[in-house]
């Protein structure tokens, strides 16, 4: 049996579980997967059984950061020429100030 099916308990992963979402919501859960650092079904499970989602610091994560932060620029540059501000933008700034700020206490 393959290790990837298995929890950190040594316990066998074989029920599936899935479900719908809209194109933006799923747009937001590839942004908060990729800068977790986690394979998306290790993320997914983790927020449904409401466990601490634990960022570590790695190029990934960093190349996740870097391009999220740059379109959060862009899109303050968008609402500066009189645009409106959407909610999964504020979500987004949200996500990316608690993923620096876990790295930043990491480094201390």
């Amino acid at each position: 049996m393959s290790a990837k099916n298995r929890d950190e308990h040594n316990r066998w992963r074989n029920i599936t579980v899935g479900f719908r979402v809209s194109p933006e919501e799923n747009e937001q859960i590839n942004i908060a997967v990729a800068l977790s650092g986690l394979p998306k079904q290790e993320y997914c499970y983790r927020k449904c059984i409401n466990r601490d989602i634990i960022v570590q610091g790695n190029p990934r994560v960093y190349k996740a950061l870097r391009q999220q932060l740059i379109f959060v620029l862009d899109e303050l540059k968008r609402i500066e020429a009189g645009g409106n501000v959407q909610n999964e933008l504020l979500d987004n700034i949200r996500l990316i100030t608690r993923t620096l700020e876990g790295i930043k206490e990491e480094c201390i």
